[in-house]
């Protein structure tokens, strides 16, 4: 079994032919070939359950049988499982395999094993030596996927490291990327053919669960938190750029929320540069999509309520067109920031810097985890008494707390018994909701502020205060729910 490492990018067709002309190439002779490859699973599609993949490559003359593993890709770095050897097509020899399990599954497989896509690329390949004991293959391929008739266009460039370190592997990515427009890509190719294949309508992705494992350190958890957040931003990114579906934005922004909550939550044994740099680069990308989810959630939540109620009152037609007008301008904002270089950059630099991340033995997760979750949980209790006075301030700081609370619960939940957890988690989120719908109507007053100025939006803004009232009534009743349930990290 062999350990592939590799950073994929995708570049526009028009910037691919100037990557043979990049310094970091120039007197380097390219390798060519033509690559045909057709991926197999059963009807059933277990192969893909199992995030995995085989294949018959056509390299030249010679064909190959090969497996891999198909593991998310965060950041653009992919690392997986690869077992390949030379086959005949049709036929399936796994012996090859040195995974007992995986070989098992695989021979259980075989006779149901049937062609599902191709992919056909041309492969130009620059063999780089940085420096001693590193050796990196740069690729570009240009071609096809190939699925029932449907077909989606291949054009990205792979990174391989074929010895040295990963560190070598993304100062050589990012020296790429300074010159030439290159985006880490989530999907594989396999993936993507899958898709393409089962013609799958794209779809908001909700946040998954963080894989955890006995003897990790802490550092190490957060590393697997944050590319899980990745995973999920990645999934959303496409959505975002090409859609009008308002679930990608807001799954975007919660990836992004996770991910700063993850940030804070290690910071203390995170470097203050690594904090530094970061947290606010993402801060200011969620950013550039809040204006745009504010108006999805005003014209989808807020306003049909107030229309019907209002339905041939002049204000509320003029306020339905100038949100609408708002809410394209915002919306393309946020498709630029997620096409735009920097966000091509961050994701690249973020995911480098958390691999590199020191570890570190103490504290140990099992005592940094009730430690952090008690502090988080203090400053919650602390914030729920300054709702009393109702202020909408007051409210949101609250809100804010619960959230990040909520998400470190979630990080760290294999940690606790699930014996209560999920009634604790339930309780969190039924506060979160209330404090979200009443957050919406304040931000909604300003939006209509915003699209209809002065007295013009007496009315609406008249609307929105008597439903904050009904929705404050609430409150108090579910902050005493959440706040009498026993903490997870305090059971036994």
């Amino acid at each position: 079994m062999a350990l592939e490492t590799e950073i994929k990018l995708s570049i526009p067709a028009g910037a691919a032919r100037r990557l043979a002309s990049h310094p970091l190439l120039a007197g380097v002779k390219p390798l060519r070939q033509k690559l045909v490859n057709t991926y197999y699973d059963t009807p059933d599609r277990q192969l893909q359950n199992k995030r995995m993949a085989v294949r018959y490559r056509k390299k030249g003359l010679q064909w190959l049988l090969t497996v891999k593993s198909d593991a998310p890709a965060p950041g653009g770095l992919a690392q997986r499982n690869e077992w390949e050897v030379a086959g005949v097509p049709g036929e399936f020899d796994f012996s090859h395999v040195d995974s007992p399990k995986v070989r098992r599954f695989l021979e259980a497989a075989t006779p149901e094993l049937r062609p599902v896509f191709t992919t056909d690329f041309s492969r130009a390949s620059w063999l780089l030596t940085p420096q001693e004991g590193t050796r990196i293959e740069v690729a570009l391929d240009r071609g096809k996927i190939d699925a029932n008739g449907r077909q989606e266009t291949i054009c990205e460039v792979e990174l391989e490291l074929l010895e040295g370190s990963v560190t070598e592997l993304f100062a050589t990515a990012l020296t790429l990327q300074k010159d030439l427009p290159l985006h880490p890509e989530s999907p594989s190719k396999a993936e993507r053919g899958y898709r393409l294949a089962a013609d799958t309508p794209l779809t908001a992705a909700k946040a998954g669960s963080v894989p955890l494992q006995l003897g990790m350190s802490s550092v190490a958890v957060f590393r697997s938190t944050v590319f899980s957040c990745l995973t999920q931003l990645q999934a959303n990114e496409r959505g975002v750029r090409d859609s009008d579906d308002p679930g990608f934005i807001h799954q975007a922004r919660v990836a992004m929320r996770r991910l700063r909550s993850a940030i804070r939550l290690w910071k203390p044994l995170l470097p203050e540069e690594y904090v530094g740099n970061f947290d606010p680069r993402w801060r200011e990308m969620a950013n550039q999509l809040g204006d745009t989810r504010n108006w999805d959630v005003f014209i989808t939540e807020i306003l049909p309520p107030i229309s019907k109620a209002f339905a041939d009152h002049q204000q509320v037609r003029q306020l339905a067109r100038q949100a609408a007008i708002h809410l394209a301008s915002c919306r393309k904002t946020a498709q630029a920031a997620m096409a735009s270089p920097a966000y091509s950059r961050l994701l690249l630099e973020f995911t480098a810097a958390t691999l590199t991340l020191p570890e570190k033995k103490k504290p140990k997760l099992t005592v940094f985890a009730p430690r952090s979750l008690k502090k988080r949980a203090k400053r919650v209790a602390e914030l729920a008494v300054l709702t009393k006075d109702s202020h909408p301030e007051a409210r949101h700081e609250l809100r804010v707390a619960l959230k990040r609370l909520r998400y470190a619960v979630e990080f760290l939940a294999p940690l606790f018994p699930a014996r209560g957890l999920q009634r604790y988690l339930q309780s969190a989120t039924g506060l979160l909701d209330l404090l979200g719908r009443m957050n919406d109507l304040t931000v909604a007053g300003l939006l209509v502020d915003e699209a209809l100025p002065g007295h013009d939006s007496d009315l609406v803004r008249a609307w929105l205060a008597g439903r904050n009232d009904l929705l404050l009534g609430q409150l108090d009743g579910l902050l005493v729910e959440f706040l009498s349930h026993p903490a997870p990290w305090e059971q036994g």
